[in-house]
């Protein structure tokens, strides 16, 4: 079924593309999250690459060209850059895997790790005498782009400094799995909402960031006290969201709800980073279900047709029905059947 049915792949307007790849005629590049293990692990390039492959094998694995990987023991403008995007960075332009376009498909911090690389790749790659990758969207699952409360905790935790409760870190230890030490902070810092939020804010391209954003948990709520507004567990909603912002948003629309009641949201984003751009809301989709081939339920569209910065739309299907009391609400069609996942797989097709 075709979701984008009115305009343009992604950016049809300033790209073409020649072959059929993984997502419509692009081919896809994954940049994988955050895996708090490799913080005490400090795995070698080899153990990277698997825990890299790991990290998508459910669903997006079999859809993607190429993946980026990272490990989380270092810093984003370190080793990371060095050892890990500019590798990855000047395979993709020897072999032209970018050459018709390339979506890049990422999960939680990954989509940091994506802006740091949008706002580098053309200048590293210049001046290695490559050519620059055709980059035409980014699909954001769960984006941490703009910080995790959680990594402000952990980090204190780690470094022993203020003051933290039992739940506090307890809640750490939920989304981590363990608490971390002053001696593996790692891409943490990066993750603190201060510091993400300056990292490569304001990049010179113009890629679209197309958002898809969850309001579930996987910890049962235990981690939202210490999250503002809504949030899947792990990152709030003005981060997945893109939020020019920070603040408790219940909502990235001012015109609908997660769970798709078309309402006016108070609490809803109004201002977004640059060329940041929400599409999808599942109300039941928690950060770990959000690009998993799990269904949580219903999803809905911020709008039925979002236009981007060049004036292309991306329009995707959606049906209304009455709910009681009056109420109305909004599904993408098929989202009672199809994962998340699914539905963003079909979007330039």
């Amino acid at each position: 079924m075709k979701y984008i049915y009115k305009t343009l792949f992604i950016l049809s307007a300033l790209f073409s593309a020649a072959s059929f790849a993984a997502i419509g005629p692009y081919k896809v590049v994954l940049i994988h999250g955050f895996q708090p293990d490799q913080l005490q692990s400090r795995p070698d390039r080899d153990q990277v690459a698997v825990d890299g492959s790991d990290y998508w094998q459910n669903y997006w694995l079999q859809h993607a060209d190429a993946r980026v990987d990272w490990p989380a023991h270092e810093r984003i403008e370190g080793k990371i850059a060095s050892d890990y995007l500019w590798p990855a960075l000047k395979t993709l332009s020897e072999q032209k895997t970018c050459l018709s376009g390339c979506i890049l498909v990422t999960h939680s911090t990954g989509d940091l790790v994506a802006r740091y690389l949008l706002d580098n790749q053309a200048n590293w790659l210049n001046n290695a005498g490559l050519e620059p990758l055709n980059i035409v969207g980014t699909f954001d699952f769960a984006g941490a782009g703009g910080g995790v409360e959680l990594a402000n905790i952990a980090v204190n935790v780690a470094e022993g400094g203020g003051w933290l409760n039992h739940a506090m870190k307890k809640a750490v230890s939920l989304w981590m799995g363990q608490l971390p030490s002053k001696d593996n902070i790692g891409v943490l810092n990066d993750l603190k909402v201060a510091n993400a939020r300056q990292l490569a804010m304001w990049p010179d391209n113009r890629v679209p960031r197309i958002r898809f954003v969850g309001n579930g948990s996987d910890f049962l709520g235990a981690t939202s006290p210490f999250i503002p507004g809504s949030d899947d567990g792990v990152v709030a909603a003005h981060s997945a969201c893109g939020a020019a912002d920070v603040d408790a948003f219940d909502s990235c629309s001012t015109a609908i709800e997660f769970d798709g009641q078309l309402d006016y949201v108070h609490k809803g984003v109004r201002r977004f980073m640059p060329s940041h751009y929400p599409l999808l809301m599942g109300d039941k989709y928690s950060h770990l279900t959000i690009f998993n081939p799990w269904h949580k339920g219903k999803v809905t569209a911020t709008d039925p047709e979002l236009k981007l910065g060049d004036q292309s739309r991306i329009a995707v299907e959606t049906i209304d029905e009455d709910g009681w009391f009056g109420k109305k609400y909004r599904y993408v069609r098929d989202s009672d059947r199809d994962t998340l996942s699914e539905l963003v797989h079909a979007l330039p097709q």
